[in-house]
């Protein structure tokens, strides 16, 4: 799909990893619509970097985490034209204990990291579908492949990201493509130290760890190739062969 004068909605764009896949898909051309929950400064501030590209960029602002915040998005979608592709970028990453997480804990994250994804894309789709096809981009997580303890639930929801997307995949094609980036390494975490993440970065085969930049590359690329649907294309440096 070349993305020149399309409109993606990118959620969770306004800091961090989906601030980075925004610019990018903007760098193309394409006219982002800014998802944000309660970011309004930070939103406006990616707006800005992407109008300073020469391409529309628009802040939208709602909980996807709840079916009326998700149609409350769609309303400010709809204002904006066309839709021609989404970018389900939108996360919360909470620790914890299998034997001690609550109703609640599930919830916060279930109800974003893959609730919210499954039906951001349904009425996505639909409109995609509406204005003559274009593609997905769920992000996904390592730890939906490779688990990690101390996050079971967020490894949960990633894993139920990956098997959307092979779903939906076979489902909307072949007018409407979607495929996930599975990032390893490519964000430092605050709880994590400096020294700790380059050491980590040292034990991968690429021996150093990554960038959003990388990932948002990697979502572009999937964006634009027209042969590629129901994949998951790993960012993560060789992180997969890397002890566990």
């Amino acid at each position: 799909m070349d993305l020149h004068g399309k409109t993606i909605l990118v959620t969770g764009a306004a800091r961090r990893l989906g601030r980075a896949i925004a610019v990018e898909l903007a760098s193309s051309g394409a006219a982002i619509l800014v998802h944000h929950h309660a970011s309004p400064s930070d939103a406006e501030a990616t707006c800005e970097t992407i109008r300073r590209l020469g391409v529309a960029a628009h802040p939208v602002q709602a909980n996807v985490g709840t079916a009326g915040g998700i149609d409350f998005l769609f309303e400010q979608v709809d204002r904006h034209g066309p839709l021609h592709g989404l970018v389900n970028s939108a996360a919360v990453m909470l620790a914890g204990d299998l034997l001690t997480v609550s109703e609640a804990d599930w919830h916060s994250t279930i109800d974003v990291n893959l609730k919210g994804a499954f039906f951001v894309l349904q009425q996505a789709a639909q409109r995609i579908r509406r204005s003559g096809g274009g593609a997905v981009v769920n992000v996904a997580d390592i730890a939906g492949l490779r688990p990690w303890p101390r996050f079971p639930v967020h490894s949960i929801s990633k894993a139920g990201v990956l098997s959307l997307t092979q779903v939906a995949a076979l489902a909307l094609a072949p007018d409407i493509r979607v495929n996930a980036v599975v990032p390893g390494p490519v964000l430092k975490p605050d709880r994590i130290s400096a020294a700790r993440w380059e050491a980590l970065g040292q034990q991968l085969p690429m021996q150093r760890t990554g960038t959003p930049d990388d990932v948002a590359r990697a979502v572009r690329f999937l964006m634009e190739n027209d042969f590629i649907t129901g994949e998951a294309l790993l960012v993560d440096g060789g992180n997969q062969f890397a002890p566990a």
